[in-house]
């Protein structure tokens, strides 16, 4: 048997278990190190992308957070909407949404961040699991009344409460809303290729900007760090 986005039907949601344990594995590592010591080693610094290449914090940055307060919200919404969404998509599609959504938070907050900036947080992958959530909801016909007002809430919150990178939420959540687009509207001939061409295009999509605003903060920058390669 298959979902409605032609994955097999999964028993139990491994990977939303695993990725909240990655999570609090990595945040008990921040707390060993320091909070502030591991987010500028880990972070999201748009400086240390354009001068060093270090691309992987992009990725890096969305599996840590700043306090237990940060962590507990986000472990809270993954824990409540991660199965119901790995089992609509299934495993690799799960997988497929939340890493894409990750980034999407991570290069909006790089595009749209004071470049001197260091941000960490998951909430650019658990904002695309809300817009996932509400996009899948409305096509399978489920009840996503009270999504739709824990993301409105969260999205206030985000531009009233100082200190939160609401760039990467709102990045994470468009993300999350079109990789369910595509997973729950490709039709069923050729769904699976329509799918993987999709989800490639996204990701093709997010690395340009991220190269383009690389350019950018370099051309910017050249006057004040010598020999960033430009």
């Amino acid at each position: 048997m298959h979902t409605p986005v032609g994955a097999p039907v999964i028993s139990k949601p491994y990977v939303t278990f695993t990725l909240i344990a990655i999570n609090v594995a990595v945040f008990l590592l921040q707390l060993s190190v320091g909070i502030n010591e591991s987010a500028a080693q880990w972070g999201m610094w748009p400086v240390g992308i354009a001068a060093n290449g270090d691309y992987w914090t992009l990725m890096s940055s969305a599996f840590m957070h700043g306090s237990f307060l940060h962590i507990a919200f986000n472990m809270y919404v993954l824990w409540v909407m991660g199965p119901t969404l790995e089992r609509i998509l299934g495993h690799s599609r799960f997988i497929a949404l939340y890493l894409l959504a990750a980034l999407g938070g991570a290069v909006a907050s790089y595009v749209f961040s004071d470049f001197r900036s260091v941000s960490v947080g998951a909430s650019g992958a658990i904002f695309g699991l809300m817009g996932a959530f509400v996009v899948a909801g409305r096509r399978l016909k489920y009840d996503i009344t009270q999504v739709l007002v824990l993301l409105g809430i969260n999205l206030v919150f985000g531009f009233l409460q100082p200190g939160i990178d609401w760039r990467a939420h709102i990045g994470g959540l468009v993300v999350g809303a079109l990789v369910a687009a595509i997973f729950v509207f490709a039709p069923r001939r050729n769904q699976a290729l329509i799918q993987t061409v999709g989800c490639t295009a996204v990701l093709v999509v997010l690395l340009v900007t991220a190269l383009v605003r690389t350019s950018q903060l370099q051309e910017l920058l050249t006057p004040f760090v010598p020999g960033i390669s430009t």
